[in-house]
Parts: C-alpha cells; structure tokens; sequence
C-alpha cells in the first residue's frame, strides 16, 4: 500500500479493511468513522477533515473509500484529494461496481483512473490512466485481482506526482510573516 510516503493518518469507513489493518500494524493514527456513528454525511467529514488536519495531513488518498465527500471536506483539501477508481473513465464511474458493469456491458478493456476529487462524483482531473484487458471468461474476481494490480503501480506514482506538485506550489508561495 504505502511504499516510500510518510503516512499521517488512516481514516476509514470499514474497520475490517487493509487500510485500517496496515495503521494498527504501524501504529498510525486510525479514525474509524462508520457513517451510522454520525447523524449525517456532513457531521462525519467534518470529523474526518479535523482529524486529518490534528495530523498534518496535505494530501488525501482514497483507495477503496466508498463514500462521497462533502462540500467541507473538499473545500478543506481542495485539490488535494485523490482517488483510484477501477475504470477508465469516464467509463463506468460513480459506483463502487464499475468491473462488474464493464463485464455486464461485453467490454474489451477496462483500467484503473487516478484522478484529484472534485465536487463531481468521478469527474474530476484525471492525473493517470492504465487500461486492463478483459479476458475471455474473466469473472468479477479474475478481472479485480488484475485491476487490483495495475492500482497498485498507479496510485503510487500519482501520488508521488501530487507531491512534487505540492512541493513546487510550496516553493512558489511568498513566505508570510
């Protein structure tokens, strides 16, 4: 998952995920934020946003996080979000059943996105794109073990490319005092 990042903090919607397990094998911050643990959507990125910021959190990654983030919570790391999603969208986006659709719709290839969250759900600025074959026979299982592996080479690089982005803006900005 992490290969060479400073990783901050976890936060998560699902206890049982490889994200939540990889922040206890470190000992990292873990906010675990069920939705049903919050009266709304709001309340809860509002937690995750503090929480993040507690940590000193620049950058985002959403990997597997099936919610959609509210307006505070983009407007807090505005540009600094990024998601993997398993398609080449615009393809198949907003759901979290984008291989299955790509198999229900006879598709010759489908691929992995990377792209910075936006107020549009799966629309916005896409940093890389993989494409992944589909293969006779495939199932839903066969087809996300390969996407699996091509997010896995993805999503570090673009994170990496977010940070030299955010570096360079860092550089940029007049120092105040």
């Amino acid at each position: 998952m992490a290969r060479d990042f400073d990783v901050a903090a976890v936060a998560t919607n699902r206890p049982s995920c490889g994200a939540a397990a990889f922040a206890r094998e470190r000992g990292l911050p873990l906010a675990e934020l069920s939705q049903k643990s919050f009266a709304s959507a709001e309340e809860r990125d509002a937690a995750m946003r503090d929480f993040f910021r507690e940590r000193g959190v620049e950058l985002v990654v959403d990997a597997g996080y099936d919610r959609v983030h509210t307006p505070p919570f983009l407007a807090a790391f505005r540009g600094r979000i990024l998601n993997v999603h398993p398609s080449l969208l615009p393809r198949f986006a907003g759901g979290m059943d984008a291989i299955e659709q790509a198999l229900a719709a006879r598709a010759a290839v489908t691929g992995v996105t990377v792209h910075i969250v936006t107020d549009q759900l799966d629309a916005g600025p896409i940093l890389m794109q993989e494409s992944v074959r589909i293969l006779p026979g495939d199932t839903a299982d066969t087809l996300r073990q390969r996407v699996h592996e091509v997010e896995h080479q993805l999503l570090p690089a673009a994170i990496r490319m977010m940070e030299a982005r955010l570096s360079a803006d860092a550089e940029k900005s007049p120092a105040v005092g």
